[in-house]
């Protein structure tokens, strides 16, 4: 196929052997080849002038598409002469971090080709488990994927999101990434915990989805603490609202002997750089600013008007 669309392109065998690196008769049997294939002859014989038979002409629309696809492929799989090619993944969540951590990685390893997906870490924790990775941001709690190494980089903060209206007697709805999901079990566990009866308003996979949700109202969700300068994400009060789900690590995973050592050391450094922007967990307790909704062994409900914005002079912005 690739033959054919060379000497199409460069208007004769001989041209075409030389782009190809190879022998004009070794171009004239794969052409033969063609021939054979299709049960007709790839070009009419109009003596000196090279003039595709109608056939030729159909095959050679074939020609290039997959000639095109093979070499896109081979553009994404194999790295060139000297590179290093590595899959990275970074969840959603993390996504900013990405500029500081590719400009980083590229100037202490620019023999290192990256592949980056970002999605929900069970899934890039998967992916790493079974090969597709060689290095993954993840945020989530619980042990490692079996034959991965961690290295945990802090532990996040996070926050209550959203405004939805809701009455008196109504359940509080929410905005979820569905299962499995650490940070939806440890939302659900804080609300049971403090007696606050919930239902999903709305549950999807992706991130921007999730924030569209929050912002237009349909559910209170619960993400990384400064989601509001991130996304713009107006933060949620309601009186008795529980804290938020306890701080997540933060962890870099690779798949040992995956990635070079200089890699994972330039990547470790790189992605605790990107995260100073982020509210990692200090050292310190920290403080209950909601009162408990279970008094006296029932549950509160939750009034109507006490859903909204933080007053503006009430907000601090976590760096």
């Amino acid at each position: 196929m690739r033959a054919l669309v060379a000497v199409v392109e460069h208007g004769g065998f001989r041209r075409a052997a030389e782009a190809l690196h190879i022998t004009q008769p070794a171009v004239s049997q794969q052409i033969r080849q063609l021939s054979g294939l299709i049960k007709r002859p790839v070009f009419a014989s109009t003596g000196r002038e090279m003039r595709l038979s109608p056939q030729g002409e159909e095959l050679l629309e074939y020609a290039r598409r997959m000639v095109a696809l093979n070499d896109e492929a081979v553009a994404r799989f194999v790295p060139e002469a000297g590179q290093v090619l590595l899959s990275v993944g970074v969840t959603s969540q993390l996504a900013e971090v990405l500029p500081e951590f590719l400009r980083r990685v590229n100037r202490g390893l620019p023999h290192v080709q990256l592949r980056v997906r970002t999605g929900a870490s069970e899934a890039l924790a998967q992916q790493l488990g079974t090969g597709q990775l060689d290095a993954a941001l993840l945020l989530q709690a619980g042990p490692p994927e079996p034959g991965t190494d961690r290295v945990e980089l802090g532990r996040m903060r996070l926050a209550w999101f959203g405004r939805p209206a809701i009455g008196e007697r109504d359940t509080l709805p929410l905005a979820l990434f569905p299962t499995p999901c650490t940070l939806r079990a440890q939302v659900g566990q804080v609300l049971d915990e403090a007696g606050v009866p919930w239902r999903i308003a709305y549950e999807g996979p992706e991130l921007i989805g999730l924030r569209s949700a929050a912002k237009a109202g349909l559910g209170m969700t619960c993400l990384v603490a400064n989601g509001d300068e991130l996304w713009g994400l107006a933060r949620a009060v309601l009186p008795g609202l529980p804290e938020p789900p306890a701080a997540l690590p933060v962890t870099l995973a690779t798949a040992p002997g995956a990635v070079p050592e200089d890699f994972a050391r330039i990547a470790e450094k790189a992605f605790r750089q990107a995260l100073q922007g982020y509210p990692l967990e200090d050292k310190q307790p920290r403080s209950l600013p909601f009162e408990p909704l279970m008094k006296s062994g029932r549950t509160e409900r939750i009034p109507r008007d006490t859903v909204g914005l933080v007053p503006s002079s009430s907000v601090h912005s976590i760096q």
